[in-house]
């Protein structure tokens, strides 16, 4: 049935109108229905558009089919884009060992590897990196070394900055961050860059371990190299190295500043958490109404974040506010969170937001994503058909 639905949706993109990838860009981002997904992906105008223009659209396309296990689905796309002239170039082909490692499908992304002489596409780091990246968002970190080692060799290329980036990256997800280290040295030896990317990784892998003065001290020991720092560095600072205090946090969003570095969402996220962590909730909001001031938007976690601790402070119709705000960002809090200021507002006996909110995220996910809420309405009495409930 789901390889009748792709054959189907193709058939519709040849008779409907096409949409450029931008618009296709905007309504994945809230298409969570693996179909609708496919009509979507499938109504871009291939033709018209560069493969990295079009990659995103792709990329969310797999994401929602792999969510929903719809792996043959998934092939049968990627399998199909084989046929496009363009398969002969790296970059193109490299697209596609990319969205079977975002699926998971490692197998299959090796096999496309191995096809490239078939497919008349060279090979370089470029396709060694996509392929690397497939083993480790596929979870076999193992294999990773191994690849390292023996693919370069074997197609006479060699690995890049990128490439031992992944390689970092496989050793820190697997608990080897000793592995991790020594790769880094291995770096400075060879004259090899080490991006920020590799430097962020690292230090998380650290941080996360406990080894904060180990951590601290490879920050100090890039810095006095002049490697380049960037913002995703600094972020990772700010998660682990605060201690929880906001004046930690907030001291090392003004070094931002001054060193010339613009803090994103994700910074802001962290001063926000730390504000709310320690019970000032109202300096929690400050951050969060300021967003748009400092160049900002909020994303799903600023969201999640703020309502859920104000739902412990028992904010619970000021909650409401900040979740309609989220809807109309197209950036909607988990289950968990939501069902939180359902019962809140329940317990406040604010029955029309109550169904108004679970009203609102009906319309958003499929059926499928809802039988959760369906049984929460149910236990909290909210299902009985109510034509004043409609959504403050």
């Amino acid at each position: 049935m789901p390889s009748l639905q792709i054959r189907h949706v193709r058939r519709l993109s040849t008779s409907a109108s096409t949409i450029s990838v931008s618009k296709a860009k905007a309504k994945l981002r809230s298409a969570y229905d693996p179909d609708k997904a496919l009509e979507i992906y499938s109504s871009v105008s291939n033709h018209q558009t560069s493969h990295v223009s079009s990659r995103y659209a792709q990329d969310l396309t797999i994401k929602r089919l792999a969510k929903a296990r719809r792996f043959s689905d998934i092939e049968t796309l990627i399998e199909s884009r084989k046929n496009d002239p363009k398969i002969a170039q790296e970059s193109f082909l490299s697209t596609l060992i990319r969205s079977y490692g975002r699926a998971g499908m490692f197998d299959h992304a090796f096999r496309t590897f191995n096809q490239m002489d078939e497919l008349k596409a060279p090979r370089s780091a470029l396709s060694f990196n996509a392929l690397l990246n497939a083993c480790v968002q596929s979870k076999r970190l193992d294999e990773v070394p191994k690849l390292f080692d023996e693919i370069p060799q074997k197609y006479g290329f060699l690995p890049d900055k990128v490439s031992y980036g992944i390689l970092i990256k496989s050793f820190c997800e697997n608990g080897l961050v000793d592995s991790a280290t020594e790769t880094l040295k291995e770096m400075e030896v060879e004259g090899i860059e080490i991006t920020a990317i590799t430097f962020t990784t690292i230090l998380d892998a650290l941080y996360k371990k406990g080894n904060i003065d180990e951590a601290d001290k490879i920050w100090n020991d890039i810095v006095k190299k002049g490697c380049s720092m960037d913002v995703a560095a600094y972020n990772v600072r700010l998660q682990y190295a605060h201690g929880g205090k906001p004046e930690n946090a907030k001291a090392l969003i003004d070094e931002m500043n001054t060193l010339g570095f613009t803090p994103d969402t994700i910074s802001y996220n962290y001063l926000m958490t730390s504000y709310c962590k320690s019970g000032l909730i109202d300096e929690a909001k400050g951050v969060y109404q300021g967003l748009e001031g400092n160049g900002c938007h909020p994303n799903a976690a600023t969201f999640r974040t703020l309502i859920f601790y104000m739902c412990r402070s028992e904010e619970f119709v000021q909650a409401y506010k900040v979740f309609k705000e989220s809807v109309k960002f197209h950036k909607i809090p988990d289950f968990g969170t939501l069902k939180y200021l359902v019962e809140g507002l329940v317990k406040k006996s604010e029955m029309k937001k109550a169904k108004g909110l679970i009203r609102t995220v009906k319309k958003k996910f499929p059926a499928s994503f809802l039988n959760a809420w369906k049984k929460l309405e149910t236990d909290l009495g909210l299902s009985a058909p109510d034509e004043s409930s409609q959504e403050e």
